[in-house]
């Protein structure tokens, strides 16, 4: 079973979109389309958008982080303390030491900058990350 996780956290908006544009990956046999959420709220959305299966909080990010496959989320998701407090060192810590492929979207904020990054629109970000795991799916 290949096991795609995608992470988010405060509303979810990234994570449901993520799932949106992945939704067609839950139809390939041996395939599951995971949400894991920093909270409730951010979770339910992604689920509404068509993950198989979810959960919330730091002890699922670090138990189902060791069994993915791939992990597609904002690079907040691997900087303890990002996303307005949310992700905790041990969630960023569970993400980094995952086995997996981490498909990460460069989205700055004000105390992060990546110099010589060419800033797009998160959209095509987001359409950008569904073709690169589409790819490692084939």
């Amino acid at each position: 079973m290949k096991r795609i996780l995608v992470v988010d956290g405060l509303g979810g908006g990234i994570g449901t979109e993520l799932i949106s544009r992945l939704r067609d990956v839950r139809e390939t046999p041996g395939v599951e389309l995971i949400a894991l959420a920093t909270n409730a709220v951010a979770l339910e959305r992604m689920l509404k958008a068509g993950a198989t299966r979810g959960a919330a909080g730091e002890n699922a990010i670090r138990v189902v982080s060791r069994e993915a496959d791939i992990i597609v989320g904002p690079i907040g998701v691997i900087i303890a303390d990002s996303m307005m407090g949310e992700i905790t060192a041990a969630m960023a810590s569970a993400v980094l030491s995952s086995p997996a492929e981490r498909i990460l979207l460069p989205l700055q904020n004000e105390h992060i900058t990546f110099a010589g990054f060419e800033g797009i629109p998160l959209s095509r970000m987001i359409e950008k990350a569904a073709e690169i795991v589409h790819e490692r799916l084939r």
